[in-house]
């Protein structure tokens, strides 16, 4: 899944926290901003400031569900579906 990008850091949600995965994340020298799970026997830590950025990308998306054409992606073209991305993130910033 990461295996084709060049990041600094992965922020995700609890169910990416497996050794595999962090493992992989170590290795390409990023930052791994996932919270540990609950019944982890070592907790580890993660910068909390940078995982609160998530809820903001969770916000948006939750948003332009609202705009049907792209929620349903009638557009067939990637090219068409960005600029639609685009004018709905413009409209939203607008409010």
């Amino acid at each position: 899944m990461i295996a084709d990008f060049d990041f600094e850091r992965v922020i995700a949600d609890r169910s990416y926290d497996a050794e595999d995965f962090l493992k992989k994340i170590a290795e390409k020298e990023a930052e791994a901003v996932i919270p540990p799970r609950k019944n982890r026997k070592e907790q580890r830590e993660y910068d909390r400031h940078l995982y609160k950025e998530r809820h903001l990308i969770e916000c948006f998306f939750n948003k332009i569900k609202h705009y049907r054409r792209l929620f349903s992606r009638f557009e067939k073209l990637d090219q068409r579906l960005l600029g639609f991305l685009s004018f709905a993130g413009a409209l939203i910033w607008l409010r």
